[in-house]
């Protein structure tokens, strides 16, 4: 799998929540960003899939 490169622009107090949050974690900011991208489009796909499922038994 191949990366890409995505540019942001973000204003200054956001970039240093930002800063504070990648610290905490012992992280740079880049790849909090990207662990918390990957796990929203995890929990986004895991609804989904939770939904298809009570589709398919007839769950409400």
């Amino acid at each position: 799998m191949g990366t890409s490169v995505l540019s942001l622009r973000i204003d200054h107090d956001l970039l240093e929540r930002l800063r504070h949050h990648a610290a905490r974690s012992g992280m740079s900011v880049q790849d909090y960003v990207v662990r918390t991208l990957i796990r929203n489009d995890f929990d986004e796909r895991f609804q989904a899939a939770v939904e298809e499922t009570e589709k398919f038994y007839g769950v409400t």
